[in-house]
């Protein structure tokens, strides 16, 4: 059978809607070395900080432009006692940390470092509150706390532990996983909480919060149905999980020691974001048809199994190539429901899960995931185009994928960004756009790739993967021709 033309059109006089920069965001759980060696190292650490918390990972985040950033969880929200985390940190309580690795939490970083945290990353802090363990009226003094400008023992508390100002926060997350490890609720059980947990969550001094509700796990479209139906007119947004998993929960494979059938099996479990989004964005048109509730993906991304010799409980995992494909292949999905999808929050920061960046003591490194978010962070709050995509297929053992996705936007100073994703490991593909209502005279671009499917950086080499120029683009007219080297991420830059 002769394979289809790869191409694509886009056209400039149909613009969509915006991309919401929040779309970028990212999460921050106190699960292994994610907070603590990873964002915070204490004042009195050798390495260079800001009160107690690495310069070099926050100098990182910064270039990526960090929109936002989820805290504490994640299954350790559920258990998360906020008032353990203020006041002097020598009379913080020690807490275990039941969901990751049973180690002690000694609460050193928590209210004030995390919001402090947000500013030196000028990101939008996301607080998922405690419904799974936690009552109504701490959830409501947390955000009394936080926000009140006035004369109140929570608003006194603040003043007395540093902070006279109340912050100004807007994303607040009803819980987590409340499907799991968050109560194992049924779906009527947690939309009749969240709508008694919501109204105590109040909008206080010139304060507005955007309450997100715990969203489904997966394919659970049962769950979607139930909280837009009883819930759905007290919500802002109601999240959504789904986590790349190649192997099974128990097996979850490794992430640097694998062939092309698990590189394969790999990006078709990713691109089942694609139908999760249609099915669930379709309930919430039934009953939200003014789509005023956003669909918030707040954890997705790549888990495998823990690198040897780590803790099983601190999820430690290596970034390949394959990650990066994963990574830009769920933003160009986010980007074309940008429609419904206004947030998401891959996990996780640094040293756990599809972490942007690892940490070994004073050593830091980028991964190719982050690599990514630098080259797409192009599309933050510029507006989508639509892009028809016509491609040959990648077939493994009688299934297939789509070889090449992409998208495609203009941000406000008319310049088209095209990102591309050849998903093939073993194949170039040529592939051409043709820009339809687009004046254009030139183009460049940068590229992400590797000659081996398990390329990654180490502290030892933590440059051997990561951009370059990519300069084999040509335009024609109003044509472009794009050769894609094998398994390649490729942004483009037309003006």
């Amino acid at each position: 059978m002769t394979q289809p033309t790869n191409r694509a059109f886009i056209n400039g006089a149909l613009p969509e809607v915006t991309i919401d920069r929040h779309i970028y965001g990212h999460f921050a759980e106190h699960l292994g070395r994610c907070i603590y060696e990873g964002v915070w190292v204490g004042e009195d650490s050798p390495i260079p900080n800001t009160r107690g918390i690495r310069n070099d990972v926050v100098e990182a985040l910064r270039q990526i432009r960090i929109p936002n950033l989820r805290w504490p969880g994640g299954c350790f929200a559920d258990e998360y006692h906020w008032k353990y985390g203020v006041g002097p940190r020598d009379k913080r309580p020690r807490s275990i940390n039941t969901h990751w690795g049973g180690v002690i939490e000694n609460n050193h970083f928590g209210t004030h470092e995390f919001l402090d945290l947000c500013e030196q990353l000028d990101c939008e802090p996301y607080i998922c509150g405690n419904v799974g363990s936690g009552t109504v009226e701490e959830m409501s003094q947390w955000v009394e706390y936080l926000t009140f400008d006035g004369d109140s023992s929570m608003a006194a508390a603040r003043a007395e532990n540093g902070r006279q100002d109340p912050w100004r926060l807007k994303f607040w997350g009803v819980g987590n996983e409340n499907w799991g490890c968050g109560g194992n609720m049924r779906p009527e059980y947690y939309a009749d909480l969240y709508r008694r947990y919501a109204t105590y969550c109040r909008n206080l001094s010139d304060n507005k919060l955007y309450r997100i509700a715990c969203g489904a796990h997966a394919a659970d479209y049962r769950w979607t149905e139930v909280l837009m139906r009883e819930a759905g007119r007290l919500m802002d947004g109601l999240s959504l999980h789904y986590y790349t998993v190649p192997g099974s929960w128990e097996e979850k494979g490794s992430a640097t020691e694998f062939d092309e059938a698990d590189w394969f099996t790999t990006l078709q479990k990713t691109f089942f974001m694609n139908e999760l989004l249609e099915k669930h964005t379709a309930i919430m048109d039934k009953y939200d048809p003014q789509r005023r509730v956003a669909l918030i993906v707040d954890e997705w991304g790549t888990w495998y199994d823990v690198e040897p010799g780590t803790n099983p409980g601190f999820l430690f995992q290596q970034n390949t190539i394959r990650d990066a494909l994963v990574a830009a292949s769920n933003l160009n999905i986010f980007n074309r429901y940008a429609r419904r999808v206004r947030m998401a929050n891959i996990a996780q920061t640094v040293n756990v899960l599809q972490a942007m960046i690892l940490t070994e003591g004073e050593k830091m490194l980028k991964t190719p995931s982050y690599h990514v978010f630098d080259m797409y962070k192009v599309h933050q709050g510029a507006t989508l185009l639509p892009m028809e995509i016509q491609t040959e297929q990648y077939e493994q053992d009688g299934a297939a994928i789509p070889a090449i996705n992409g998208s495609a936007s203009r941000d406000n100073d008319g310049k088209l960004h095209i990102s591309l994703c050849n998903v093939k490991p073993n194949k170039a593909l040529e592939f051409s756009v043709e820009l339809v209502a687009i004046e254009c005279s030139q183009v460049t671009g940068t590229i992400l790739t590797d000659s081996a499917m398990s390329a990654h950086n180490t502290f030892e080499d933590p440059d051997a993967v990561g951009p370059s120029e990519f300069n084999e683009a040509r335009l024609s007219g109003n044509t472009l021709s794009v050769p894609l080297p094998p398994m390649s991420v490729v942004v483009l830059e037309v003006q």
